[in-house]
């Protein structure tokens, strides 16, 4: 092909493109819009955005364009025009205003690999109606009837097979006890059986692609697990037609065992419904909670004092426990770990395991002078607002006492009103879309905490922390070493 040809070839591509940004520019002219940079023409800035970088800061991107831009700024990222939001008050705005104003919006490669019926991706009555479900099956009264039973049965399970002086994950040891929790109350599968550990293994590397770059090459980590999400799909609809079979046989009360049951005898979801529900929730019930149960793990270990008051005030609940008949913990022992929601608290605002939200601009918005056009994608980081100097004193420091009644911060004077800035404290998200498994993970980390500060000291085996890749992440697995503690009770 000769130059000529070449460009004539080429010429109406250009051209398209010409017109594009033509309009693109008119369109942005319109408006006032936030300062910023829109980086490479398709490419934008999404690989900055997406560097990998201490979870414990906002890293250098957002830094950077913050401290040149201001807390709203504009970029373009996963392809998109965006508006980006380090500010407290708009964070809250878009989430409170969802539906009406905005609308989850989560890059399409999202939606390949958790299945356009997730809840993570669904949007309006589908995704109220969804969440309905979860909610019912996530309620007050199961947390307190069936799942903190089984949370610290699953906790002992884990713990008790911890060993002395040898090093081993803590990440991975985490990961174990919410898998085998969720798989459990999921499709009734028990922990260790050979069905549970060949999910499991299908399982990790489903997640290893969620959290890779969605390009589905042959080799890729996205491209395995689009293969091993069709494997745990079909496990998932065997499971379906077993349960089916027992439902025309009569067997009765399915919904007390399982969410499988419970959603095959109380709603009119389809197949395709029914598994890219159960496949969410086993997503957001399993990598959420032991990120932060990890977290909790990594900030406790350099924070003795935080370890000692937890530790008195487990020891309160255990000898009380052992002048009664009911030897597990009850809701009465959950609602008196005060201190321990405060260590709870803390490990999500200095983790953040949710570092930001995909949303997208429904109509024109103007904020603070500033203009949000309809179409662009707005992310509201969660983050960037509990990591901020001016609602937080001290906020990359792990300081669970901030939290507790009154917001008195130890070693400080001056630390900003609590009671103001806990509005603004949002690890679940907010509004509609707020995390129906928030109190569920909150349960976790309180019993699981509750058992590891009786039963064991620990402390690092290795340097390693926690990097948002954007997700969450220990690149070693956070390698512990523990010592079991005897006679304490």
């Amino acid at each position: 092909m000769s130059d000529s040809q070449l460009i004539l070839f080429l010429l109406p591509s250009i051209l398209s493109l010409l017109l594009f940004f033509i309009l693109t520019r008119r369109k942005q002219a319109r408006f006032n819009l936030p300062p910023g940079n829109m980086g490479w023409p398709f490419i934008g800035e999404t690989f900055a955005y997406l560097k990998h970088y201490s979870a414990t800061s906002t890293g250098e991107f957002m830094e950077h364009h913050i401290a040149r831009f201001g807390k709203i700024y504009k970029s373009h990222l996963f392809g998109e025009p965006t508006i980006v939001s380090a500010d407290a008050g708009l964070n809250r705005f878009i989430l409170q205003n969802e539906g009406s104003l905005f609308e989850c919006s989560y890059p399409r490669s999202i939606g390949g690999i958790l299945g356009k019926w997730s809840m993570l991706v669904l949007v309006g009555d589908m995704h109220r109606d969804m969440r309905i479900i979860s909610l019912n099956f996530l309620s007050h009264a199961r947390l307190r009837t069936h799942l903190l039973r089984d949370v610290e049965k699953h906790t002992l399970l884990v713990l008790n097979s911890w060993r002395e002086n040898f090093i081993f994950s803590a990440q991975d040891e985490a990961k174990k006890f919410t898998f085998n929790l969720m798989a459990k109350h999921i499709m009734s599968m028990d922990p260790g059986k050979p069905e549970t550990e060949q999910l499991k293994k299908e399982y990790v590397t489903f997640m290893k692609g969620v959290v890779s770059a969605p390009l589905n090459l042959p080799g890729t980590a996205y491209r395995k697990a689009l293969q091993s999400r069709s494997i745990i799909l079909k496990f998932i609809e065997q499971k379906m037609k077993e349960r089916n079979g027992k439902i025309k046989g009569g067997v009765e009360n399915l919904e007390e065992d399982d969410l499988l049951g419970w959603v095959l005898e109380h709603s009119n979801l389809s197949t395709e419904q029914i598994l890219d529900l159960i496949l969410s929730l086993l997503f957001a019930g399993h990598e959420t909670s032991s990120v932060a149960i990890a977290l909790s793990i990594y900030f406790l270990q350099s924070c003795p004092s935080a370890v000692q008051q937890l530790r008195e005030e487990h020891l309160e609940i255990a000898r009380t426990k052992k002048q009664s008949v009911e030897k597990g913990l009850n809701w009465d022992d959950y609602k008196k770990m005060e201190f321990t929601q405060c260590v709870i608290s803390e490990t999500l605002r200095l983790g953040n395991v949710v570092r930001f939200l995909h949303r997208k601009a429904l109509k024109d918005v103007r904020y603070k002078g500033f203009d949000i056009p309809r179409g662009w994608k707005v992310l509201p980081v969660i983050a960037a607002v509990h990591l901020d100097s001016s609602l937080f004193d001290h906020p990359q420091h792990f300081n669970p006492w901030r939290w507790l009644q009154g917001g008195t911060s130890r070693g400080s004077s001056s630390c900003p009103s609590m009671s103001s800035s806990v509005n603004y404290f949002m690890p679940f998200g907010g509004g509609p879309r707020l995390c129906a498994g928030s109190e569920l993970a909150k349960l976790e980390m309180a019993v699981f905490i509750h058992h590891l500060v009786l039963n064991y000291q620990w402390e690092l085996a290795d340097n390693d922390q926690a990097f948002a890749f954007p997700f969450v992440d220990f690149p070693k697995g956070l390698p512990i070493r523990v010592v079991k503690l005897h006679n304490l009770i």
